[in-house]
């Protein structure tokens, strides 16, 4: 994968120096992983590593990701709302099943 595909901003900054890893070569990312909860990991050949955060998608709402024409359509939704460009239809109440 190319690694402007994956380095989003180039703005990095040193959080730890010289951080060593313990006997079972684990390092402590401690607070420079912040609120993301796992992690694609890529190591080019000098060794570098990139964490790269990524979220799961639930199994039941991955087919919008496999759709490119209802992805783009929510999207298209999203911005036309954002733009006040929605207009309301009313109570949808009486349609609903409980």
């Amino acid at each position: 994968m190319p690694a402007c595909e994956i380095i989003k901003n180039a703005d990095f900054r040193l959080i730890s120096e010289f951080a060593q890893p313990d006997a079972k070569k684990r390092l402590s990312l401690g607070k420079a992983l912040g609120a993301a909860t796992a992690y694609n990991i890529y190591r080019n050949a000098l060794g570098q590593l990139i964490l790269d955060p990524v979220k799961a998608v639930p199994a039941s709402e991955m087919w919008l990701y496999e759709n490119p024409q209802a992805l783009a359509s929510v999207k298209r939704g999203l911005r036309e709302s954002a733009e006040g460009k929605s207009v309301y239809r009313g109570s949808f109440a009486k349609h609903a099943r409980e």
